[in-house]
């Protein structure tokens, strides 16, 4: 399934040129029939001699009706300029042609209509005017044939010429990710709300769950035609009519996209290449206003220029647009700006959500210049540097390829050491990328911040793993993929809850080393009842716990280990021998107290050495 765009001047014989082709009138408007001209998008169809089967999209040739054109040309595989033998090139010719140019479509070829109105003379003149004016276009040497949609002459020769482009146009690329720019929308009785586009990038089938992307709707799909033919499948490449359920028509506008969830997100700013056409009635200025068109998408904008603060007719520059309304679109879509009715350029998009860059910014406009021009490799390399750790989903939107380029290109930079990957599996959804520099900074940043731990707290062997992973600002998930790697690398060893650097030891000071030593005195002396109002300060107790030098059990009361080991033997054998032990019968088996008794029971059951039943405790 292919899909023809035309374009040209108005009264050109567009329209009639298209039902003489496929015995359809694309004027479907009451208003178009009274008034003799195409103001909205038409749509026909025919099946070529080769068995192609051909959507046509029928465009508004009139200057005020330029922003319908672009509504339909964007998803075509081959546009057919209309030129009038009797006119010749006239304004909106040209225009539509910039147009056709601005949006790279891959080859196209000239219906030089009304021949029976001029003789041979005049169509030869009007050919060579033609072909200079293509000159410098993709429509570039493109064959011009005469036609009269009147009589038929010419008509058995173009259709053979379209046909003959057809089966060396390649077909729409399928990367799983559907997108149904709409371009109308409308109720019919019984079945509700059916809007139509030309289908790219994936598949739609009957039944699945869709949703409108900008307005954030979601829906499922009653029904899919394609020339007025049931489909329970519909490919890339195809003019759709889709039938949704619980839409109402209202609530669709042309412009918005249909789509699968949960991977499209609408931007409200994008990095592009522009290129101003030669026509244009002026230089592009910074920070100037424009019309933003793209798919079905028409939106007001700014227009920041990167390079300088104009752009003059005929060039090319790198810029940013900032829309005044979110926009469902994905790197590598054409756009044209207009403004005042104008056409004034357009180009390719070449990152989406994007934040405001510095100007005239070197690093800036080559990074740009890589994203569009970069091999599937530097793309993906730039990608992941610009929002590592990059999750695998995230890196196949931004890079607009599929998750199976993705996958390939990841696994041979993986395996050249140019990027690092984290998951649990293979690479795919749930992993994440950096690039090597990447993943050096960030082991950098973990010793960094373990350093500054280390400074806060110097007796402390490790931080927290929370602690850590909040100083290097990465989610919960990413951190347990890292953790593990950057100990592989050296980099950090992990010990239970903590995280510290692996040649790191706390160690006290000759004055701490005093204080500890009378400490431990003091708590050998009286065993059972050791002081709890003679503790060093906290960090010193808890290095003394770590070391194993002494036993915490409660925030007041601190055991010597050798007492802390005896106490648990003796209690043990008691349970052992009685089946149970009580607070007294611990305060009377090791002279002490009740708070140093119910302190040491419940340290012990909360280690699972004991457990208590009633007043007493067992053994686990």
């Amino acid at each position: 399934m292919y899909v023809i765009g035309t374009a040209g001047h108005v009264d050109h014989g567009k329209s009639t040129l298209v039902e003489a082709l496929t015995g359809i009138d694309p004027d479907r408007l009451r208003e178009e029939k009274e008034r003799g001209m195409t103001i909205d998008l038409g749509f026909a169809w025919l099946q070529m001699p080769s068995g192609n089967e051909v959507s046509i999209i029928d465009v508004p040739g009139h200057e005020r009706f330029v922003n319908n054109m672009l509504a339909g040309v964007g998803g075509i595989d081959l546009g057919l300029l209309v030129v009038a033998a009797d006119e010749s090139v006239m304004p909106q010719t040209r225009e539509h042609l910039a147009i056709l140019d601005l949006l790279q479509i891959k080859g196209g070829l000239v219906a030089l209509t009304k021949m029976d109105l001029v003789d041979k003379d005049w169509l030869e003149l009007v050919s060579a005017e033609i072909e200079e004016v293509l000159e410098g276009t993709v429509l570039e040497g493109s064959g011009i044939y005469p036609v009269s949609a009147l009589t038929g002459e010419g008509l058995p020769e173009l259709v053979s010429a379209i046909d003959a482009m057809l089966t060396e146009t390649p077909v729409k690329r399928d990367v799983g990710r559907p997108r149904l720019p709409i371009d109308r929308a409308f109720s019919i009785a019984g079945f509700g709300t059916v809007v139509t586009g030309t289908l790219i990038d994936g598949t739609l089938r009957v039944g699945q769950e869709v949703e409108l992307v900008v307005s954030g709707q979601s829906t499922r799909l009653r029904g899919l035609q394609t020339h007025r033919q049931k489909q329970d499948v519909v490919q890339p490449g195809t003019r759709v009519a889709a039938n949704l359920i619980g839409i109402s028509q209202e609530d669709v506008m042309r412009g918005e996209v249909l789509t699968i969830p949960g991977w499209l997100k609408p931007t409200e700013a994008m990095d592009v290449h522009l290129r101003v056409i030669p026509d244009a009635p002026h230089a592009l200025r910074h920070n100037m206003e424009v019309t933003v068109h793209t798919g079905s998408s028409e939106v007001l904008g700014r227009l920041r220029l990167l390079e300088s603060d104009v752009a003059q007719p005929g060039e090319s520059t790198w810029a940013q647009l900032k829309l005044d309304k979110p926009l469902a679109v994905v790197k590598g879509d054409y756009y044209v700006i207009r403004s005042n009715q104008t056409t004034l350029g357009g180009g390719n998009i070449v990152e989406t959500h994007v934040r405001r860059h510095r100007r005239m910014h070197a690093p800036t406009l080559e990074r740009l210049a890589i994203m569009e021009q970069g091999s599937d490799t530097d793309v993906l390399l730039t990608t992941i540097e610009s929002s590592q750790p990059a999750a695998f989903n995230d890196l196949v939107k931004m890079a607009n390829m599929s998750p199976d380029a993705v996958r390939s290109e990841l696994e041979s930079m993986a395996s050249e050491a140019a990027v690092v990957t984290l998951g649990s599996g293979k690479i795919g959804p749930g992993m994440y990328a950096y690039t090597a520099a990447g993943w050096s900074a960030l082991g950098r940043q973990a010793q960094v911040a373990l350093q500054g731990y280390y400074k806060q707290f110097p007796l402390r062997r490790g931080a927290p793993k929370e602690e850590l992973r909040s100083r290097l600002k990465i989610t919960p998930q990413v951190f347990n993929f890292a953790l593990p790697r950057l100990e592989q690398d050296g980099v950090v060893t992990e010990e239970g809850t903590l995280v510290r650097l692996p040649d790191y030891e706390p160690a006290l000071s000759d004055a701490q080393k005093k204080v500890v030593e009378a400490y431990l005195k003091k708590l050998e002396s009286d065993p059972y009842s050791p002081p709890t109002d003679a503790h060093p300060e906290a960090e010193v107790v808890n290095l003394l716990v770590e070391e194993g030098r002494v036993v915490k059990v409660d925030d007041a009361v601190v055991f010597s280990a050798s007492a802390y080991a005896g106490m648990v033997e003796q209690v043990s054998k008691h349970i052992n021998d009685n089946g149970e032990i009580t607070v007294a019968n611990v305060r009377d088996l090791f002279g002490t107290s009740r708070k140093y008794a119910v302190a040491l029971m419940d340290h012990m059951d909360q280690q699972r050495i004991t457990r208590r039943v009633g007043d007493a405790r067992v053994l686990r």
